[in-house]
């Protein structure tokens, strides 16, 4: 399944997306949670509450709709850096050197953004860099998990653009500054449940900007496993339906081209992951606040 947050003249629904349609869950059955993280801490009796609602739901054009980021407001917003090969290839290249470890940072959950909406431009740095992400979203409440555990922990996959300061990421160790700037973190477009990836070790991940191709990837240069990944962070705390873990870039982000290119107001970036669809955000000046 593909499941979606959607708003559509003004209200607010869950949706099942089929093709260029998107079947409005929420209003089929008023019973359904109305936000998706509520509906994974449902599990499998909300997963068949959805089956038999799409059934006899109302579908909309997906032209007609604005998909919002899947899950709004997770508890947890986790990065993983340094995951894939040749991104950490890239790094030691400049003199660099890769953690021995997993190394886990926050985004901060006000980071989330939806798929095609705008990002800011900060105003205190012009150092804005792109990251093309699997983003993974736990499925059920987990503690001391295996990595064997992760095909029943994994509710399924999203696309994200770990959008990252980088000269505020260097101010602290933890780089949870310079990755947690409001709109930073747009995921979407939908949840694509596990059970429709064979395999998510072998899907392609390319990243766009304005048209020209920075990234061309696959998950299966990732260091780590999906499995190995909860198992380092359950052996810590507990994950909870909802969270979100995006898992690293492979090479080719704009600080470490030659010169570095940092991105500007009015570009584009897009971000596509073999399966899981597309999120394309423009950058704009980061606006006055109320």
């Amino acid at each position: 399944m593909k499941l979606a947050a959607f708003i559509r003249g003004g209200v607010a629904s869950i949706g099942l997306v089929e093709g260029a349609e998107i079947a409005d869950l929420s209003a089929a059955d008023p019973r359904l949670p109305g936000d998706l993280r509520t509906l994974l801490e449902g599990g499998d009796d909300a997963l068949s509450a959805v089956s038999a609602a799409s059934v006899h739901a109302r579908r909309h054009p997906l032209a007609e709709v604005r998909l919002q980021a899947p899950i709004s407001a997770p508890r947890k917003f986790l990065g993983l850096g340094l995951a894939y090969r040749s991104h950490a290839a890239e790094v030691v290249r400049r003199g660099r050197t890769v953690p021995e470890h997993q190394n886990w940072f926050n985004k901060q959950v006000t980071a989330v953004n939806g798929p095609y909406d705008p990002v800011h431009m900060p105003r205190v740095s012009s150092q804005l860099d792109y990251e093309g992400e699997v983003a993974a979203v736990i499925g059920r409440r987990v503690r001391h998990a295996r990595k064997s555990d992760a095909a029943g922990v994994i509710a399924g996959f999203m696309v994200c653009n770990d959008f990252s300061v980088r000269d505020w990421q260097q101010r602290a160790p933890t780089a949870t500054l310079g990755k947690s700037f409001d709109t930073h973190g747009p995921i979407g477009p939908w949840l694509t449940t596990a059970d429709e990836i064979y395999d998510p070790h072998s899907l392609r991940l390319r990243t766009w900007v304005d048209g020209a191709l920075r990234q061309d990837g696959s998950t299966a240069e990732l260091i780590y496993t999906f499995g190995e990944m909860i198992e380092e962070l359950t052996t810590v705390f507990t994950l909870e339906p909802g969270d979100i873990l995006t898992t690293g870039t492979p090479s080719g982000v704009g600080q470490y081209m030659d010169p570095p290119q940092w991105l500007s107001v009015g570009q584009t970036v897009r971000v596509e992951v073999e399966g899981l669809g597309h999120i394309e955000n423009t950058v704009i000046t980061e606006p006055d606040q109320a």
